[in-house]
């Protein structure tokens, strides 16, 4: 019965964490970011473009070198995504989903610690990721033994 209680309180408080991160700046800033970046013609236009290009140069990518397309759809499919990346847009949504996937790694990293510093937290960041490389067990230069 009081893991249940425990359980149940942990839950809780899970949920009134989720909330807080969703009502935040960073969270607002991202959903912003998102609409405006699915709104904007001219910015769904580049996305657009890019993902006809992807979807060509994964098909020459087959063949690799060897088809004679390949230089030509390589190009093509580089200069797509350079103009989608320069898009104000698209820019402006990177940069609030990195600074939203920074948030989440952060609030991982503080709950995975505060259980045990052997914890591994996936972040994805090298920057929140253990000095422990190889896992433990490797003998690296964590400490871990072999």
């Amino acid at each position: 019965m009081l893991a249940t209680l425990e359980s149940a309180e942990i839950l809780s408080e899970a949920e009134t964490l989720a909330r807080m991160v969703v009502e935040s700046d960073v969270a607002e800033e991202y959903r912003k970011c998102y609409i405006k970046m699915h709104s904007d013609l001219d910015t769904q236009r580049k996305v657009r473009a890019f993902m006809r290009m992807k979807e060509q140069f994964e098909e020459v990518q087959r063949f690799g070198r060897y088809h004679p397309d390949y230089k030509r759809i390589n190009k093509e499919t580089r200069e797509a995504k350079r103009e989608m990346d320069l898009d104000e847009n698209v820019a402006s949504f990177r940069r609030a989903e990195n600074a939203l996937q920074d948030l989440l790694d952060q609030i991982s990293l503080l709950i995975g610690r505060s259980v045990s510093e052997h914890i591994k937290v996936p972040t994805g960041n090298p920057f929140f990721d253990s000095s422990c490389s190889g896992g433990c067990g490797t003998g690296g230069s964590c400490g871990c033994s072999a």
